[in-house]
């Protein structure tokens, strides 16, 4: 049974780079703030130098709330957890036309609060919707931030749809013309391509057959 976050009468602001998350999750607290790409340096590896913008910032909101859960020892226990929410936008650079562009980070999760590592590797992995994290006294939530956003990365940065192909691209490392992926071809071409005749094979089996004449 989740016991839904009460909101703690402390207003205090919260040091995001040092704070006990055991407590937070207790005491079912509240925090918002905004973290800037500069405070974050794995992710502002991923920018490119030529980037409109090289610090962006991020929202985030954080919510500390306990579950009833079964114990080591039979018992039912309050299991601390966090959920945190992030937003915001980087510019990457796009791996298709080479050119920076923005995107947008919209990372929502929640994670079970453990006290050790040992307790995090006993964790079971399937379960999708909750995530694992070890916490402390002086627990960093930016780091936390960052982590989530390295793990939001695509896998492939690029435009819905490229301003222009570069002339890399374009013309083939080689400068032959060609292009380096399907992305690049237009869609006329791959549609063209596709609309094979079904019929056009059967027709040749016939052709083929054993009482054909040659």
């Amino acid at each position: 049974m989740t016991e839904h976050p009460e909101k703690s009468a402390d207003k205090s602001v919260l040091n995001p780079r040092d704070f006990d998350i055991f407590e937070f999750a207790r005491s079912g607290r509240e925090a918002a703030g905004v973290v800037r790409l500069s405070q974050l340096p794995r992710m502002l590896n991923e920018v490119p130098a030529d980037a409109p913008d090289r610090d962006t910032a991020f929202t985030w909101q954080a919510a500390g709330f306990k579950q009833q859960e079964l114990q080591d020892d039979g018992t039912e226990g309050p299991q601390p957890y966090l959920r945190l929410a992030i937003h915001g936008g980087a510019w990457l650079t796009c791996q298709r036309c080479l050119a920076p562009y923005e995107q947008a980070f919209n990372a929502d999760a929640v994670f079970r609060i453990v006290q050790t590592e040992e307790e995090a590797d006993e964790f079971p992995l399937d379960d999708d919707e909750v995530e694992v994290i070890v916490g402390s006294r002086q627990f960093d939530l930016v780091d936390l931030i960052e982590e989530e956003l390295l793990l939001a990365l695509p896998l492939v940065p690029k435009h819905e749809v490229c301003p222009a192909i570069h002339e890399s691209l374009a013309s083939g490392a080689d400068g032959a013309d060609g292009v380096d992926s399907v992305d690049d071809v237009p869609e006329q071409e791959i549609e063209s391509e596709e609309r094979v005749n079904p019929f056009a094979a059967l027709e040749s089996l016939k052709k083929d057959g054993p009482d054909s004449k040659h």
